[in-house]
């Protein structure tokens, strides 16, 4: 507010400037016919502009705190052990050093256990994600990091997926949760990964494949060998949904000061087989949490 009020008194100030030199040059004091000739009279100077002043960012690249939301990504479910959570190498929260998560990276190791909340949950869908944000607008972070959306399209059938509308809504009022209780709270949003290049990679795994079966994210690797028309049609459908999603993403952060999306940088990832669970071939490995980390960090410290 302060910046838009010296940008108006500029204005009024420049533009005053101008009106008085234009009265000067037309009207004069004393008898008529006093005044010289026009050719005479010193020329009027023309006011300088008033620069606008450039507004501060209001975003801090060393935050020292953190809260995580989202799902079993954040969890770093599969990560270490087989059908569990591996918070401990968490791309966000996580202690674990040879994954060096975003809480290291920006607290350091000392300080991880008291400032920073992994409030995730294995399995959430963006619905769940305002009572994850009051959760974490308690602790009064100075940054809330969110990664959520995977599993609203990852349903037994694209039929059963999210609306559009729904996970607009559902995050919308998850900001405006986090704003009641931490109102300068900044907010690094992650996008949706894209589910279809996690089945690409994945479907040439035989231990992947049979995991599968068992009914993981059946909208996208159900028949994950099938590669008829309709196959791909429902393949698409679900990568459609995904890229509705993180335009969600992107819109609404957008209308928050304090709010950075990561510009589709964990969609756009290509996860390799290396970076993805040995026990699932979906969630990513300790390297792929490092990578996630590393993406977050890049996006939240760029000046």
């Amino acid at each position: 507010m302060r910046g838009r009020r010296r940008i108006r008194t500029a204005v009024v100030s420049a533009a005053a400037a101008l009106l008085c030199a234009g009265v000067a040059s037309g009207c004069t004091t004393g008898s008529p016919g006093a005044a010289p000739p026009a050719e005479s009279r010193p020329p009027t100077p023309t006011p300088s502009p008033t620069p606008s002043p450039t507004p501060a960012s209001l975003w801090d690249v060393s935050p020292a705190s953190v809260a995580a939301v989202g799902d079993s990504v954040t969890r770093a479910f599969d990560a270490c052990a087989v059908l569990a959570d591996c918070p401990e190498v968490s791309w966000a929260t996580g202690t674990d050093t040879a994954v060096n998560s975003l809480a290291l990276r920006l607290l350091g190791p000392g300080k991880v256990a008291t400032r920073s909340w992994n409030l995730a949950r294995t399995g959430a869908r963006m619905a769940e994600l305002p009572e994850q944000m009051a959760g974490a607008a308690a602790e009064r972070p100075e940054l809330v990091t969110v990664m959520m959306g995977a599993n609203d399209a990852c349903r037994p059938t694209p039929e059963l997926m999210t609306p559009v509308a729904d996970f607009r809504f559902s995050f919308e009022t998850a900001l405006a949760r986090l704003r009641v209780g931490a109102p300068k709270a900044q907010v690094y949003v992650s996008s949706v990964p894209d589910l279809k290049h996690l089945w690409s990679t994945g479907r040439h795994s035989p231990e992947g494949l049979k995991v599968w079966k068992l009914g993981i994210c059946g909208s996208m690797l159900a028949d994950a060998e099938d590669l008829g028309p309709a196959a791909e049609r429902r393949r698409t459908a679900v990568r459609e949904r995904v890229v509705a999603y993180n335009k969600v993403l992107e819109e609404v952060c957008a209308e928050d000061e304090r709010c950075r999306y990561d510009g589709g940088a964990v969609f756009g990832f290509r996860f390799d087989g290396g970076q993805l669970s040995p026990w699932d071939w979906f969630h990513p490995s300790r390297d792929g949490q490092a990578r996630l980390a590393e993406l977050a960090y890049r996006r939240i410290t760029k000046e």
